[in-house]
């Protein structure tokens, strides 16, 4: 198996060079396509007649392009049609979509026949920028998100950012969230980048866009490189603002409230957190603040999704959270833009709650 920052190819049109980047790797042309139904509307009969011009062997599944895909019964559904149609441990599966195809569809390719290769054609700028990226695939539980999965890395994560094009801008905001976040916990020169280019990248400016999609792919690939299984924490500052963007992701039922905005405003939580614990520098609260305030929002996500809440009760719906330990809550914390670490010991709840607060106040007061 490849390095994680090995295997990732940025490139337009990336479809027209699959056989060549299949051979490179080692794989067969083979192939279970995994859509939903929207990216098999969109994308599905040009890239199955591309493989077919260059030699594939192809089978085609489609989920509902819903997040309650993600579960054991979609699976189980879509085991029985592999198997009913001959697949066994010479094929491998392409999963073309966002999140929710590349979780199921990597988690389909790490336990069908003890494990067969995913590749990953994500179509959505978070797709491209986080949830491809990095081996960890995942089903939900009533009870909680991706509780259930495996550490199990892509051959290949296949990136073509003209794909974006499709996109409504609300899905360009959510992925942006993410990206922004490669900015905070690992990059200050990015940081500045993003803050520079916010407008160019939003507008799907190619040249900004690309520089964007590539730079945030690449720090995640690196820092998963250098801690795959959580050993030594630096992978867990992937979720900076996380932990609160799962309580309130499951307080909206996992339906109302899309991932990246959700992170968007854990992470103005994260940013409040980090200076009320005394770690974050007033001055640079206010810079990353700044970035955040530029996100655009549904009308009435923020006031229904978070503003309205009771911060009690997203406290507890936090501990939902995969992150935590022994009932403990464990937060990803900034002490400077560029740089984040895992917070050790625990947090008090009044901290928490008062953070949540502060971060009220901000989005009132952003236009």
């Amino acid at each position: 198996m490849q390095t994680p920052t090995s295997h990732i190819i940025v490139r337009t049109p990336v479809v027209e060079s699959i056989a060549e980047l299949y051979a490179a790797s080692g794989l067969s042309r083979k192939t279970v396509l995994l859509f939903d139904e929207n990216t098999r509307k969109i994308y599905g009969d040009g890239i199955i007649e591309s493989m077919h011009r260059q030699g594939f062997l192809t089978r085609e599944l489609v989920v509902p392009a819903r997040e309650t895909s993600k579960s054991l019964s979609s699976a189980w559904k879509l085991y029985g049609k592999m198997i009913e149609t001959d697949v066994d441990r010479s094929w491998n599966l392409l999963a073309v979509g966002g999140g929710v195809v590349g979780d199921l569809g990597g988690f389909i390719a790490a336990s069908y026949y003890r494990g067969i290769p995913v590749v990953q054609l994500p179509t959505t700028l978070l797709a491209m920028t986080d949830s491809s990226i990095g081996g960890k695939v995942a089903i939900n539980h009533p009870l909680g998100k991706n509780l259930i999965g495996f550490f199990h890395l892509p051959e290949l994560v296949l990136i073509d950012p003209a794909y974006l094009k499709s996109l409504p801008s609300r899905e360009i905001y959510g992925g942006l969230a993410e990206v922004v976040k490669y900015g905070f916990i690992s990059d200050r020169n990015f940081f500045d980048f993003l803050k520079g280019h916010f407008d160019d990248i939003t507008a799907l400016r190619e040249e900004y866009l690309t520089e964007a999609v590539s730079r945030s792919a690449f720090i995640k690939a690196d820092v998963v490189e250098k801690d795959f299984r959580e050993i030594t924490g630096l992978r867990a500052t992937l979720n900076f603002g996380h932990t609160f963007a799962h309580g309130l992701e499951k307080m909206a039922e996992y339906r109302h409230l899309r991932h990246g905005e959700a992170v968007t405003i854990g992470m103005a939580c994260a940013l409040f957190l980090s200076h009320r614990l005394g770690y974050l520098p007033e001055a640079e609260l206010t810079e990353g603040l700044g970035l955040i305030g530029r996100f655009k929002f549904p009308k009435g996500v923020i006031e229904k999704r978070f503003l309205s809440l009771d911060q009690q009760e997203l406290f507890e719906s936090m501990y939902s959270d995969k992150k935590k330990i022994d009932r403990q809550l464990r937060f990803v914390l900034l002490d400077r833009i560029g740089h984040a670490f895992l917070h050790g010991e625990n947090v008090a709840k009044a901290e928490v709650l008062g953070a949540i607060d502060d971060a009220k106040r901000f989005f009132r007061q952003t236009p």
